[in-house]
């Protein structure tokens, strides 16, 4: 098993995939090169970022990979927004899949603060080990 696969925000942006296909399939004929496909695209990209991020050998690097995933899951939210306008969605699925989106949002964000943390915790503990080092130097000079 990969370590995205364990991950929520993956499996939680799975389903949200899932969602779109499966709402997208009834969207007008002439919107099959159009809203259809970038809809889906767009929610692809959110799960393929978050895969790809978190195969990355640096935090710095899934943090921006996050970045990429949460700029796709607006796409997507924007989409819905025109697929709602034109009705192929009911207003209903709409704030089903809105909400869904939001819980997406909040799951990125909270996952790319986790990094932040981890790489602060990172530099303070280098930090404290810089400043005992040069108090150890310090004491020899004397």
């Amino acid at each position: 098993m990969f370590g995205f696969e364990r991950l929520n925000l993956w499996k939680k942006s799975m389903s949200f995939v899932e969602e779109i296909y499966k709402i997208s399939k009834s969207f007008p004929k002439e919107e099959t090169f159009g809203v259809k496909m970038q809809i889906r695209r767009a929610s692809i990209s959110i799960v393929l970022n978050i895969a790809e991020g978190s195969g990355r050998k640096s935090k710095k690097e899934f943090s921006h990979f996050l970045t990429m995933a949460y700029g796709s899951l607006c796409e997507v939210i924007s989409l819905l927004k025109i697929c709602l306008t034109q009705k192929y969605i009911s207003n209903k699925v709409y704030i089903k899949l809105y909400e869904k989106g939001e819980e997406i949002a909040k799951m990125l964000s909270g996952t790319k603060s986790k990094i932040f943390h981890s790489q602060l915790s990172t530099l303070n503990s280098k930090y404290k080990t810089s400043i005992s080092q040069l108090s150890t130097l310090n004491s020899k000079l004397k």
